[in-house]
């Protein structure tokens, strides 16, 4: 007698165990099969990338490492084939401080670490004490005036000693500080239905976009005096960084206008509905949800704006590639730095822009209501 056939659940309640993912699907090998072995053609793009940077890397690492030079008092002492980094030790100061007095690179250096404090009270949530510490981010700028400039008991120190990394850190800080709080007013000028308003943003923006940056420096340092009282002179780097300032806040306004053109009708007459004020609407419902949308815009042009006061070697200011350009015609190292000056120089920009570019992706990820 046949027995029955064994049914092929043996029990229908009982769940299946769960198994872990094929190897090639998760950790190391899953994003690699994921990000550059998808296809062929993301293969053969994988493989072309790997040969250039085995021509590119191992030299550039020649160069700039293994053989090179590290010491030496002049460079007649840098005899490898690679760069010569001997006068790092003697003049990083130059290129980190300008003409600033070495006597008081103190203050630079406690300003820079104060600065770290305003900008994470800033940029980050959850920090203990925020009430506190957004008001010291507000107080920042007076703080660092007083202490690179000089004041209540401390020795006074010109601008047109300022130099080196320290003046681009200095234009570029103040221009991002400025820009976006002007810019947003701009923005908002722009759509305003009082005609005087709108019309003066609009002939400000246009004007200020469609002259090239560097014009507008000549204009500071030639023309700007001339508009002033006659007993009223501002230093050259005021009017450097009101003019930076200037420019970039017209480009934030249109970045601006775009995230404001892009919020829903519905939302604004959802908080008029509300009965909330024009500020008020503005300040809770409309500009975060602009501001949000605007953010790689904001974030381009905050590094299109520090990567801009380069320009100021123009004018005749000393900023990290004048002081680059000042060390390459020193007697002591003349045709020996001509490529290393620039890369360092080329290297600080490139940390601060990185890291500005990094944090706007993960401020993004943060704000982005969409995610589970």
């Amino acid at each position: 007698m046949k027995s029955a056939p064994r049914p092929f659940f043996r029990n229908r309640d009982q769940m299946i165990p769960g198994r872990p993912a094929p190897v090639t699907q998760v950790g190391v090998l899953g994003w690699l099969r994921t990000n550059l072995f998808s296809s062929w053609f993301n293969t053969l793009l994988t493989v072309a990338a790997l040969v250039l940077l085995w021509r590119i890397v191992p030299p550039l690492l020649g160069w700039t490492v293994f053989n090179a030079d590290f010491s030496g008092e002049t460079g007649e002492e840098c005899t490898a084939a690679g760069a010569c980094w001997a006068w790092v030790d003697q003049r990083i100061n130059q290129f980190l401080y300008g003409f600033y007095p070495p006597r008081a690179y103190w203050r630079v250096n406690v300003a820079l670490l104060l600065l770290i404090p305003a900008v994470a009270y800033v940029l980050f949530d959850k920090l203990p004490y925020a009430k506190y510490g957004r008001w010291y981010s507000l107080s920042y700028p007076v703080i660092a005036a007083i202490l690179l400039i000089g004041g209540f008991g401390i020795e006074r120190v010109p601008t047109d000693q300022f130099g080196g990394f320290m003046l681009n850190l200095v234009a570029g800080l103040a221009g991002i500080a400025l820009s976006l709080p002007i810019g947003i007013l701009l923005a908002l000028g722009r759509r305003a239905k009082l005609p005087v308003v709108r019309y003066a943003s609009v002939i400000f923006i246009e004007v200020v976009r469609g002259v090239p940056l560097i014009t507008l420096l000549f204009v500071a340092i030639i023309i700007l005096e001339l508009f002033l009282p006659p007993r009223v002179s501002l230093a050259q780097l005021v009017r450097v960084m009101v003019m930076i300032t200037a420019f970039s806040s017209a480009y934030m306004s249109e970045v601006i206008r775009g995230g404001l053109q892009s919020i829903p009708s519905g939302q604004d007459e959802a908080a008029q509905a509300m009965g909330l004020s024009y500020w008020k609407k503005m300040r809770l419902v409309i500009l975060p949800q602009a501001l949000k949308i605007s953010i790689p815009g904001i974030v381009n042009t905050f590094i299109g704006l520090f990567k801009d006061t380069t320009l100021v070697v123009t004018i005749g200011l000393f900023d990290i590639l004048g002081q680059a350009r000042l060390l390459q015609t020193n007697p002591d190292w003349i045709g020996k730095v001509d490529h290393e000056t620039f890369l360092l120089a080329a290297l600080f920009f490139f940390v601060i822009c990185f890291s500005m570019s990094r944090y706007s992706i993960n401020l993004e990820r943060r704000l982005d209501t969409t995610r589970r």
